[in-house]
């Protein structure tokens, strides 16, 4: 999935613009990569556009996911500069939903296993593509 695609997808499920979609997506992938293993945020990175991933990568420094919640989660984003707090939220899973899209879903679900079941309160389900996208 090309950059824009993806910001475009997290800008219409979350209903709010480009700009904004694209700060939602920045700070929802900085604190996924906080959540989960290094090892496990670089798979991601690495079937997402650099813009993306680079949001997954950096100097963490650790192999084990640090344990915390849903609600924790959508606080840590809604916590981070020029995000407001009424959208992070319904951005946390515009994000997640569409990070499901942008990588295959072994990936995905590796990824998925680090979370806590209430995680998937806010993922919408799979698809008829199986949440694969075309080409894979």
């Amino acid at each position: 999935m090309e950059y824009q695609d993806f910001i475009n997808a997290v800008a219409t499920r979350a209903k709010v613009s480009t700009d904004q979609a694209a700060t939602l997506s920045a700070a929802t992938l900085e604190t996924l990569a906080d959540r989960i293993s290094t090892g496990q945020a670089e798979d991601l990175a690495y079937q997402l556009p650099d813009k993306l991933a680079d949001h997954l990568r950096g100097p963490r420094g650790r192999e084990q996911a640090t344990s915390f919640g849903l609600e924790e989660f959508v606080r840590r984003v809604a916590d981070r500069p020029n995000i407001d707090r009424a959208l992070a939220s319904p951005g946390v899973a515009a994000v997640l939903t569409t990070l499901r899209e942008a990588v295959t879903r072994d990936e995905f679900q590796n990824a998925a296993a680090q979370l806590s079941k209430d995680f998937w309160q806010v993922i919408e389900p799979v698809g008829a593509a199986g949440g694969q996208p075309s080409g894979r």
